[in-house]
């Protein structure tokens, strides 16, 4: 009977102990995160993050840490944080970071799942563009043509879309944006007879902002592709 209250007093003992040990760490890292954050050490909020999640555990702590990965272009580690599969639990952030991560992984038919979660929960041109850009990739040009419509209703004064294919970043009206993929969607329901209809579209775009490069290349693609059988004859 002693040597089993001895037992039973030493375990709870260590039980305090330890309790007492994780709590003292996660204070310590707790103002670990908060030193971290206060000085741009973004591989130190990192670390804070991931030790506070090990310590203890919180979809909102995970989804900040997937964030943060995501916003550091490490896209596999911010999906390996809080996983790929729909989740109707998931918060607007994690849905996003599902989004957009599988998105730059070229995982189009994935990432469509997220963004049109994205879009129920908060319809907006922004992510109607991600929605029928990803639906051209994918073959929907049904869908993609739906979205859009309803981007070119809705998009708001004031909103721009940026582009990459430059050395210099540069922006687009959202309206002018959804006339591209206008664009490219009708090219992609018939390349050999839309070729003049998905030209005319640009050129619209164009009109509306001149210094649209993306559209300039498109354009002088699709003459150049219309063209060449001509010059083999």
């Amino acid at each position: 009977m002693k040597k089993t209250l001895i037992v039973v007093v030493l375990l709870m003992g260590a039980f305090q102990v330890e309790s007492q040990s994780n709590s003292e760490l996660l204070k310590h890292f707790e103002a670990y995160y908060e030193q971290m954050k206060s000085q741009g050490d973004v591989q130190g909020v990192t670390n804070a993050l991931t030790h506070l999640i090990v310590l203890q555990p919180s979809q909102a702590r995970k989804d900040t840490l997937a964030i943060l990965y995501m916003n550091n272009g490490k896209h596999i580690q911010a999906l390996n944080t809080i996983g790929i599969e729909k989740n109707p639990e998931d918060s607007d952030m994690a849905v996003e970071v599902k989004a957009l991560c599988l998105q730059a992984l070229n995982q189009p038919e994935k990432s469509l799942e997220h963004f049109e979660v994205l879009f129920k929960r908060s319809p907006n041109a922004m992510i109607a563009y991600e929605l029928a850009d990803l639906k051209i990739q994918t073959g929907d040009l049904i869908g993609a043509n739906l979205n859009i419509t309803y981007g070119i209703a809705n998009a708001k004064e004031g909103t721009f879309h940026t582009y990459y294919e430059m050395q210099q970043p540069y922006q687009v009206p959202m309206k002018v944006a959804f006339l591209y993929l206008k664009s490219l969607a009708k090219f992609r329901e018939n390349p050999e007879t839309n070729t003049d209809a998905a030209v005319a579209i640009l050129e619209e775009a164009m009109q509306l902002a001149p210094h649209f490069n993306l559209a300039k290349i498109s354009k002088d693609a699709l003459l150049a592709q219309k063209n060449t059988p001509q010059k083999n004859e």
